[in-house]
């Protein structure tokens, strides 16, 4: 099996363990948490992967720095992924427990691309009308590239709608150039 399958496996865990505490949102921000605490800490990285640390070491350190922070069966949760030295999976299953939630709630993540900042009425209308037209609620993620002129580019996964004025442009040039006789 490869790490997107197990985390996955440890994700849909973790769901339904958060599910049962009424707090899906609250773990994600946990587990998300943990995860970029290993992506950008090197001295947890290290502590997590030393193979010289007994699992036993790992779960009894990680229980007093996040023993009072964190549910009791969140921790046992990473009790057992540290016991079955999965521990460095955390980023994927934070990744996969995302997917699951957003799943679960009939969500998806839009990138958007605009030319400036839009206001926050614009940015509800946008996601109003994104969500109308995909059928699930849109999130949308706002970036700023003012070389696309204006208009705005949505990516949903695979999927990309340009209706950028700088396109608009180009597809107009093309056509202009193909029509003139030569």
């Amino acid at each position: 099996m490869n790490d997107s399958t197990i985390g996955r496996n440890y994700a849909e865990t973790l769901l339904i363990l958060a599910k049962k505490q009424g707090q899906q949102e609250e773990w994600g921000a946990l587990i998300d948490a943990l995860a970029v605490a290993m992506q950008e800490d090197r001295v947890l990285k290290t502590f997590l992967e030393s193979p010289k640390l007994a699992a036993s070491q790992k779960i009894e350190i990680v229980a007093k720095a996040l023993g009072k922070r964190v549910p009791q069966v969140f921790l046992r949760f990473l009790e057992i992924v540290i016991s079955k030295r999965r521990q460095m999976l955390i980023p994927a299953i934070a990744t996969e427990y995302r997917a699951l939630i957003d799943e679960s709630e009939d969500r998806v993540h839009a990138i958007v691309t605009v030319a400036r900042e839009p206001a926050e009425a614009e940015k509800d209308a946008l996601a109003k009308h994104l969500t109308r037209l995909l059928g699930k609620r849109v999130v949308p993620h706002i970036t700023l590239n003012p070389a696309i002129l204006g208009g705005l580019i949505v990516k949903v996964g695979d999927t990309v709608m340009d209706g950028s004025v700088r396109r608009r442009l180009a597809t107009l040039r093309s056509r202009m150039l193909t029509t003139i006789p030569r």
